[in-house]
C-alpha cells in the first residue's frame, strides 16, 4: 500500500507540533499543541487508510 503524499504531510506537521508541545511549550498551551499535533497523526493515518473515490 502505497501511502499519499498529502497523508504524509500531515502526519509529519502532526509529529512536529506534537513534538514542540511536548519539547518547548510549557503548561496548557503545550498539552494544547501536543493535542493538537497528535489529533493531527491520527488523521493522517486515518486519510492514508481511506480509499480513493472512482466515478
Amino acid at each position: 500500500m502505497r501511502i499519499p503524499a498529502t497523508s504524509l504531510a500531515i502526519i509529519g506537521l502532526g509529529v512536529a507540533v506534537t513534538a514542540l508541545g511536548l519539547t518547548k511549550v510549557k503548561g496548557n498551551i503545550g498539552s494544547g499543541l501536543a493535542g493538537f499535533g497528535l489529533a493531527h497523526v491520527v488523521l493522517g493515518f486515518l486519510d492514508a487508510l481511506r480509499g480513493t473515490v472512482q466515478d
